[in-house]
């Protein structure tokens, strides 16, 4: 699928209050109105989709500019702003617990929205994927904790999601627009402020052979990969095995269950790696595991690249690690700046708001 970015932001605590809430909830439903009004569904769901756009939109509505509450609070208004039933797009998922909801919310809005059965359960699968991808398959520290699922009427669909580190939150997003495969390099634009240095990234191209190789792996049966574990970890063949030092043979215990899922794979008989990686229990021990097996074997050695492409805020001033995307920042503001000037709001919260659009252009 057509991945847009990655935001990076640090984790602040707290909530957002109810006098703010309400009055991002008025702005978030009269800029998006907005922009469907003068564009279209479609381009709103790619303007989510823009991680530049997305931060300008939040910081308009009145947030932190730069805080991990940027995502799930704009997130937030914008289900309570939306009524699927007058805007032709609907919001599924959230923070925490309500994230799991989401395939059931897809259901009630693939059904308010008449699309057919096989529509709704592809747009399933795809929320899964687009959370199992950044959760195991690209393996970056960060842990999903919000999941949100935009749909319109017409079948298209937009993810932002946000995954938890030590001290920073990392924000994903993906677009349906444009169909490619969930693992050969969905990302289009990637922002962040810091890189790791020991991420495994299982979706770069330089991935395709460890890819191939973890299903021919799974397929050949799990029994011959028993002499690369022990009970409780690494044997002594394996951690002899010297890897460069960006990507170290860390905590490579398949768990207590890790040969059965191994073996309920083999019995399956994925014919690619989408199949494998959709398995219940297939985590990123297991996505892991194989990958490094396979070098191991084969020589066929996965990515260790954070796949970032640009920095985000600040960390871009000093052009590491890419230069920020002017041309494509700039176009998100003005966009951003005429929505509101054709919003529904009164001229004072209008003014107010264009007022912080300013102010985040001059930071």
């Amino acid at each position: 699928m057509y991945k847009t970015g990655v935001a990076n932001l640090p984790l602040h605590g707290g909530h957002a209050p109810r006098w703010l809430f309400a009055r991002m909830v008025r702005l978030a439903k009269a800029v998006t109105d907005a922009v469907i009004e003068e564009y279209s569904i479609e381009e709103f769901l790619k303007r989510i989709s823009n991680p530049y756009w997305f931060q300008a939109f939040s910081c308009v509505l009145g947030f932190d500019w730069h805080s991990s509450g940027t995502t799930t609070t704009t997130c937030g208004a914008l289900k309570v702003a939306l009524d699927p039933q007058d805007a032709g797009v609907a919001v599924c998922g959230g923070k925490g617990a309500t994230s799991r909801k989401t395939p059931e919310e897809i259901v009630d809005a693939g059904t308010l929205f008449n699309l057919k059965t096989d529509s709704i359960d592809s747009m399933i699968q795809s929320s899964r994927l687009t959370a199992k991808v950044d959760n195991s398959c690209i393996q970056d520290s960060y842990q999903l904790y919000h999941h949100v699922f935009f749909l319109t009427e017409g079948g298209d669909w937009a993810v932002v999601q946000q995954g938890m580190g030590d001290s920073y939150a990392r924000r994903y997003h993906w677009l349906s627009s444009e169909t490619k495969c969930f693992f050969e390099e969905p990302h289009t634009g990637i922002c962040c402020d810091q890189i790791s240095e020991e991420t495994l990234d299982m979706t770069s191209k330089k991935s395709d052979r460890s890819r191939e190789l973890s299903v021919d792996l799974v397929n050949d049966g799990p029994k011959h990969l028993m002499k690369y574990f022990g009970g409780t970890g690494v044997q002594k063949k394996l951690s002899q095995f010297t890897m460069p030092s960006y990507h170290p043979v860390l905590d490579m215990d398949l768990g207590r269950d890790g040969f059965s899922v191994l073996q309920r794979a083999y019995e399956l008989q994925p014919e690619n790696y989408e199949e494998l990686v959709s398995l219940k229990g297939m985590g990123p021990k297991k996505i892991r595991a194989l990958a490094l097996i396979s070098d191991l074997v084969y020589g066929s050695e996965p990515s260790w690249r954070d796949p970032v492409k640009y920095s985000f805020t600040h960390g871009g001033k000093d052009g590491f690690p890419y230069p920020v995307n002017r041309t494509v920042y700039d176009d998100s503001i003005e966009t951003l700046r005429d929505a509101l000037y054709q919003s529904s709001l009164d001229r004072k919260e209008r003014l107010n708001a264009i007022k912080r659009l300013k102010d985040y252009i001059k930071t």
